[in-house]
Order: C-alpha cells, then structure tokens, then sequence
C-alpha cells in the first residue's frame, strides 16, 4: 500500500525523517522553534495536528516549505475522515 493510499501522520514523518536522522528529541526541537515541548511531542505522538504556526516554524528549521507541513496534514485529515464518514447517501447534483 503507498503512502497516498496510506498515508503517515505528520508527527511520524517529522520523527523519521527529520528528527531522528538529526538524532534530536522532541524538547530540543520546540526549544529551538522556540513553541512549548507539549506540543512537539503530541505532534510526534500523532495525538494533535500541524498548524499554520507550526508548519511556519518547522519550514523555517528544516529548509522546506510551510504548505510541504500542511499538505501532509491535509492528506492524513482526508484520509481518516474517508474512513469515517459514510457520504454514499449523498446524491451528487447535477447543473440544470
């Protein structure tokens, strides 16, 4: 299964990717970003989403973009939410 299909939360993808290889904890990242641990660490833990301020802050660390952060929240958010949520009641309309 690919990563579109399936894809990781954010939190997953900023501990494998970048703070691992970086060998730096979640404490010394948000002292860096200068944002509370708590809130590094339930994003690693995937217990809460990237916002805007995060995903500014992580761009500017790590050299990427802020819609790279947002994007990828989006996609996760899209993809537990079609698991979720039943819209095959739906009708799709149609112009007249």
């Amino acid at each position: 299964m690919s990563l579109l299909e399936n894809p990781m939360h954010p939190g997953e993808v900023l501990k494998e990717l970048y703070l691992n290889p970086l060998n730096m904890s979640s404490i010394g990242l948000a002292k860096r970003l200068n944002v509370p641990r708590t809130r590094i660490e339930r994003l690693v833990k995937g217990t809460t989403s990237i916002t805007p301020d995060t995903a500014l802050r992580l761009a500017r660390a790590f050299k990427t973009h802020p819609s790279y952060w947002m994007n990828m929240q989006i996609n996760y958010d899209m993809f537990i939410a079609s698991r979720e949520i039943d819209v095959s009641n739906i009708k799709p309309l149609t112009a007249a």
